[in-house]
């Protein structure tokens, strides 16, 4: 059994943000196949602000290579998991299960939204304990990408 990645979970700093933006693209374009390429270049600005926030305010937790290149990020506000990307080259090694356990263990999670139309996240967290609690028809942008917000079943 592989060892929980957990202990090696450590903060953002700013000078991983180029690094954490090409994670966040290159994750989106392997799993977001429902996103046009405009509708990926109109997150971009925000995906950027958001990061650089979030870094400086201590809230991006990420987990590295041994050569202490970030692979994979995670950021929780008010016990909702906000961002949780994987570089596609690490999918299917844990990182992604490790961080949302951390999420909950270390950070207090309860919920995340994902969107309807990414089939892979939802059944993902799904696995991981979360069910949905409502549905909302828009993304955040008002743009008609659905939303399923999901929480932490109680036995989970």
């Amino acid at each position: 059994m592989t060892p929980s990645l957990i202990s090696q979970v450590s903060l953002a700093h700013a000078d991983d943000l180029p690094r954490l933006f090409d994670v966040w693209h290159l994750s989106v374009r392997a799993t977001h196949d429902f996103l046009a390429d405009s509708d990926i270049a109109f997150l971009m600005p925000f995906v950027r602000d958001e990061l650089a926030r979030v870094t400086a305010e201590r809230l991006l937790h990420v987990l590295r290579a041994d050569d202490g290149v970030a692979y994979a990020f995670l950021c929780v506000e008010h016990a909702r998991i906000e961002m949780l990307f994987v570089h596609p080259d690490q999918r299917g090694s844990g990182a992604g299960r490790n961080l949302v356990q951390y999420a909950i263990v270390k950070l207090q999670a309860t919920a995340v939204d994902v969107n309807e139309h990414n089939t892979q996240a939802h059944g993902f967290y799904q696995h991981l304990g979360f069910i949905v609690e409502n549905r909302s028809p828009l993304d955040p942008f008002g743009k008609p990408f659905p939303i399923l917000h999901l929480k932490l079943a109680e036995n989970g």
